[in-house]
């Protein structure tokens, strides 16, 4: 089984910043990716709307660099989980924890026994089963695989406390745009309140030996995290780069 590069960069008290796959579902631009350098690469799937196909293609492309794919699964059922981890993803993205409990069931899904009870299969992530060694392939899924769980309503902040405290989770994400909703301030991602839930999970993280992340919204705003120990964000999504780049393009030869 292939070992988080994101996680072990985390480990080691480096910042980890990623793309993000958000529209245009192609193994090119991960592979792409690949050859810039990037540790790993965001593949959205709770707002893409890409096929199983095409997750497992940019899921190969990123092991081709040995870089991670990290993908941000829906909230169907625990198969979200267990096939894109099957498939050779080394991380999942859990959106819209509402607490304690509903955590322990994501833990329950992706981490193995004793941790969790996540379904035993084995595909592209067991290397096909060739040479395959079963204590291992437990052993690193509970401790090589990355898992994030989101932030990002009022219900999860009150029991951060809690949530941080649980084995099997590496780092806690928090989503401001939803969060600013759900404390009733759509749109203002740095309003006060969203600070102060910020401070919640960057103490909650900290006491429990967690890592946390958050968008980073400028880079004013991305030196604050950092200050908060924030060691995990997004750099941007794909279409993003097509568009800042063809824009300034066209202004240039017109």
């Amino acid at each position: 089984m292939r070992k988080s590069k994101v996680l072990n960069e985390l480990k080691n008290g480096n910042f980890v910043g990623l793309p993000h796959i958000w529209t245009i579902p192609h193994w090119k631009i991960v592979d792409l990716l690949g050859y810039i350098g990037f540790p790993g690469v965001w593949i959205e799937n709770e707002h893409g709307d890409f096929s199983e196909g095409e997750i497992s293609q940019m899921i190969l492309a990123a092991r081709a660099h040995d870089m991670d794919a990290i993908v941000r699964i829906p909230r169907r059922d625990y198969t979200d989980t267990i096939k894109v981890l099957e498939a050779g993803a080394t991380g999942v993205i859990v959106p819209h924890c509402m607490g304690v409990d509903d955590a322990k069931e994501i833990v329950k899904n992706a981490r193995f026994h004793p941790i969790g009870l996540r379904g035993q299969g084995g595909s592209v992530d067991a290397e096909y089963r060739v040479n395959f060694d079963s204590a291992e392939y437990f052993k690193n899924g509970n401790s090589e695989i990355f898992l994030a769980v989101m932030v990002e309503d009022k219900e999860a902040v009150d029991e951060v406390e809690q949530i941080a405290a649980l084995d099997g989770i590496d780092l806690i994400l928090v989503g401001p745009g939803d969060l600013a909703q759900s404390y009733g301030v759509i749109g203002e991602m740095k309003h006060p309140i969203i600070n102060e839930a910020i401070d919640k999970v960057a103490t909650a993280s900290k006491k429990h030996g967690k890592f946390w992340g958050t968008p980073a919204l400028d880079m004013e705003y991305l030196e604050w995290i950092k200050k908060k120990g924030c060691l995990f964000t997004e750099i941007g999504v794909e279409t993003d780069a097509l568009i800042n780049f063809f824009t300034e393009a066209k202004a240039k030869y017109s």
